[in-house]
């Protein structure tokens, strides 16, 4: 009766410490549900513990991954880091490496760990994005404040946690329960999380308590471009201004729309949601052969040359492409130029071929972003607070534009409360 009243309080303080809401990813004894990818590391269940190592001489970095995919979630995860460099994936995916011992390249998303505490749970992005153009992180506009914190909250040579919430473009990492990174991203909403051993001399890393809270999932792209039953391309959600100066071609650089008028025609070309868009993440793919355009967000149409007044995602052919212009109204005077990055826009831009440029606006805070890379994240209060997305042929100048992919995705107002924290 004693041994089964041990049991009874045992259970109920487990149960105590339980968190709402959150399921395990580890056992604590087997490695079910999970599988290796990249190079050659070894991982084992050590007294409750994962237990990864480096073997040395050995090519690429190795990831224990889950064999599920997460799209929304609250993930947390206690580890240790003995030497080396390790880190956690997450949204992430593979592609074929045949260099590799499993025959895959992990790439996507990583929270940062490292042995002594130093950019742990900033955000890299493994096989893709990272040390590009000399940056390494993507949050490049972390506070170091926020960063000093998160270094003073380490305990070398002894667990610590990091958490990591993502919520549509919304990706946040706390360590030890010091926020660190908090950006808007667009390239990738779901994938699988992985524990990194990095290649090298030495590594032996530790991971303990890893559990997830899984949130809705995202509300689906809407695309602008849609092909029909017919074979045929066009425009869905959205109308043409000067409808003649558009049209779909599909040639050796896939289907695009093709805008194109002279500088005797002073009215912009436009084409223009239909809806309006308050919250949301926006892209578009473009390729310039002259003149100068833009991607509208939160814009109002009036009775004015240029049609639309608000917010332009700029498309110039040079170093302001993805720089934030305001438009004037009727009756309403313009803020002209908000914000931009033009040393940034030199690194990253294609200077002949395709790019894409994306917005994301979240209330006060907007975010543009060129092929991956964020060119500013400001809160600007006096911002309009919705309105029509729309693409640009600028009256007055010759003009030949191409577009690809343009599609948005809003933000419910489930996500909108997640983001708060």
């Amino acid at each position: 009766m004693r041994i089964m009243a041990l049991a009874v309080v045992c259970t109920l303080s487990m149960s105590a410490f339980a968190e709402e809401g959150f399921t395990s990813l580890f056992d604590g004894k087997t490695l079910n549900g999970w599988k290796l990818n990249g190079g050659s590391a070894t991982y084992a269940v050590e007294n409750g513990e994962i237990v990864g190592r480096c073997v040395p001489g050995t090519p690429g970095n190795t990831f224990l991954c889950t064999e599920k995919e997460y799209e929304n979630f609250i993930f947390k995860i206690e580890f240790k880091c003995e030497n080396g460099n390790s880190g956690v994936q997450f949204r992430s995916s593979t592609r074929p490496d045949e260099k590799l011992k499993n025959g895959t390249r992990v790439f996507g998303y990583q929270a940062e760990i490292r042995p002594g505490g130093d950019n742990c749970a900033r955000i890299y992005d493994e096989g893709r994005r990272g040390h590009r153009y000399k940056i390494v992180w993507l949050d490049i506009n972390t506070p170091q404040e926020r960063l000093n914190a998160a270094q003073k909250s380490f305990k070398k040579g002894d667990w610590n946690e990091i958490e990591i919430q993502c919520v549509g473009p919304s990706i946040k990492t706390w360590l030890n329960g010091v926020k660190v990174v908090d950006i808007f991203d667009d390239c990738q909403q779901k994938g699988f999380f992985g524990l990194q051993i990095h290649a090298g001399k030495e590594g032996i890393s530790h991971w303990r308590n890893i559990r997830i809270k899984t949130l809705p999932p995202c509300p689906p792209w809407k695309k602008f471009f849609v092909k029909k039953a017919d074979g045929k391309w066009a425009i869905d959600g959205a109308h043409y201004v000067i409808p003649q100066d558009w049209s779909f071609v599909e040639d050796k650089d896939g289907a695009y729309l093709r805008g194109v008028h002279d500088k005797t025609e002073k009215k912009d070309g436009l084409v223009i949601s239909d809806a309006d868009y308050a919250n949301f993440m926006a892209r578009v793919t473009y390729k310039i052969n002259g003149g100068n355009s833009a991607l509208y967000f939160r814009a109002a149409e009036e009775d004015i040359p240029w049609v639309l007044k608000g917010f332009q995602n700029e498309i110039a052919g040079n170093n302001k492409d993805s720089a934030l212009w305001h438009t004037q109204g009727k009756t309403t005077p313009g803020r002209g130029w908000v914000a931009s990055n033009d040393e940034l826009v030199e690194k990253v831009r294609n200077t002949n071929g395709w790019n894409t440029v994306s917005t994301i606006a979240i209330g006060d805070r907007i975010v543009n972003r060129l092929n991956g890379f964020e060119t500013f994240d400001i809160i600007d209060p006096i911002c309009e607070k919705t309105g029509k997305l729309g693409l640009q042929l600028h009256g007055g100048a010759d003009n030949e534009m191409r577009f690809k992919d343009w599609e948005v995705m809003p933000v419910e107002a489930w996500m909108l409360d997640a983001m708060k924290r």
